[in-house]
């Protein structure tokens, strides 16, 4: 099996067909072909059933795409860091929710590349799972997620609690029953401790996957949702956004995920950490 063959079953597998999968990869369908013979013959199973309706997944081909991709972009990464020139003496491939990177993770970003020169570094959004996976597959070495749980190889630090407070464009809007209120992700306990003091409200009409998302929308087009305060912060000294009171508050910590390994070689990481 190599690398080449591997990627030609993700191209058919992402394009429906041999025959768009060879127009993507600029190769004739017969060598699209033969590499997907070369890589079922490797792993001694059919990958792939292909009606004339367009190909469809094996069970061994579920299988084995779960893993493709992750392949695919190790390789990439390992490419792209055996080829940094002689004067980096590390990689640091950060991870990190959306909802981290205004102030936080572009914190540390900025630290390390103002203070470290020699250290090459890369950064990936993603949401919890992908995080996650990104972090036990070795696509990064650091996040900064909400995500606490870590395998034994990986260190769990303590990052921030944000407070997450109503706030909204209208100055007058209600705690309760306000026909402009947006639901914000926050997170599972935020979700239960919000369904328990709304137990009696109506069901949000809009609904975000991320605060940066939710902030962004109500900015544009107006109504309520609840924020961490980090980031509602600017719009309310600037009279865009205003607190609403008496509403409750909640919590979300959020955590710097590092491999154990990688952390031991880069002596400078320490100091980063404060930073943010």
């Amino acid at each position: 099996m190599n690398i080449t063959s591997l990627r030609t079953f993700l191209a058919i597998v992402e394009t429906g067909s041999l025959v768009r999968a060879s127009a993507r990869l600029n190769v004739t369908q017969s060598t699209v072909t033969a590499r997907l013979h070369a890589l079922e013959d490797a792993l001694g199973q059919t990958l792939l059933n292909r009606p004339k309706s367009g190909v469809t997944l094996t069970a061994a081909g579920v299988r084995l795409y779960r893993y493709a991709e992750t392949i695919s972009d190790l390789w990439d990464q390992a490419r792209q860091e055996a080829a940094l020139p002689g004067a980096f003496g590390a990689v640091c491939n950060i991870g990190c929710h959306p909802d981290l990177w205004p102030d936080l993770g572009a914190r540390m970003f900025d630290h390390i590349r103002q203070n470290e020169p020699a250290v090459a570094l890369s950064v990936a959004h993603g949401g919890q799972a992908e995080l996650k996976e990104w972090m036990k597959s070795g696509l990064v070495d650091v996040i900064l997620s909400f995500w606490p749980a870590a395998d034994p190889k990986q260190d769990v630090l303590p990052l921030m609690t944000d407070r997450l407070c109503l706030v909204s464009t209208d100055p007058a809007s209600p705690v309760k029953f306000d026909p402009g209120y947006v639901f914000v992700e926050n997170g599972a306990e935020f979700s239960r401790h919000h369904a328990a003091a709304y137990a009696d409200a109506n069901t949000a009409r809009l609904n975000f996957g991320s605060a940066a998302l939710g902030l962004d929308h109500i900015l544009a087009h107006g109504g309520t949702a609840y924020l961490p305060l980090r980031m509602a912060r600017p719009h309310l000294d600037a009279g865009r956004l205003h607190l609403i009171a008496d509403a409750p508050e909640f919590s979300r910590p959020s955590y710097v995920i590092v491999n154990s390994n990688a952390v031991r070689d880069w002596p400078w990481f320490a100091t980063a950490l404060p930073q943010i």
